[in-house]
């Protein structure tokens, strides 16, 4: 899958796709409601270190499959996920929120651990890691992680320290509109490479 988006540097189409696919989405609200409970230092550091070892694992298996499977029929898989995401996204209705209770305070570790195995058990297999295995699979694993890390990273950190705010003004389905209008596009370019 020789990709040349003239308009995008491979990190800025990694960081680019991963940002937008995670806007709104599970993990995002998860790391939202953790930090409305608990300290927001504990909830980013587990969340960042569950998507540090997430990426890794997505990439290390990317990157494999390129030995395996021709590059032509990893274009076609990709195309086909990017495309069912964006079905997805655009077919999604927004779910309320659960009622925040009143819990004891924990320690910075206890909070720690909790983020990181709800982030890493929620997006385990998640289109987000779908998509960077498949980004894993056509750039190079070092500059897939490292973007893909950074746009998680920031998409928690938008949802621990601005999100009640900012996600309040924003219309999650629409959100989830653009996301799937973005995913489809990103199909049809891959498509449109192989023909």
């Amino acid at each position: 899958m020789n990709l040349q988006f003239e308009l995008f540097s491979p990190s800025l189409l990694t960081f680019g796709v991963i940002f937008l696919a995670e806007m709104g989405d599970k993990s995002q609200l998860v790391c939202m409601t953790l930090a409305s409970r608990h300290r927001a230092k504990p909830v980013a550091a587990g969340a960042i270190a569950a998507f540090c070892l997430l990426n890794i694992l997505a990439v290390t298996l990317g990157n494999s499959l390129t030995h395996l499977i021709p590059q032509h029929w990893l274009t076609y898989i990709a195309a086909g996920l990017f495309a069912a995401f964006g079905i997805q996204a655009l077919l999604c209705k927004e779910e309320p929120e659960d009622d925040v209770s009143d819990e004891p305070r924990k320690s910075g570790r206890s909070i720690f651990l909790t983020t990181f195995m709800l982030i890493f058990l929620a997006e385990l297999g998640d289109k987000t890691q779908l998509a960077v295995i498949t980004m894993g699979t056509t750039y190079s694993p070092l500059s897939v992680w490292l973007s893909a890390t950074l746009a998680l990273g920031a998409t928690s950190l938008i949802g621990i320290y601005a999100g009640k705010k900012f996600l309040s003004h924003i219309n999650i389905q629409w959100l989830h509109r653009i996301n799937g209008i973005f995913f489809i596009t990103l199909a049809g370019m891959l498509i449109a490479e192989q023909i």
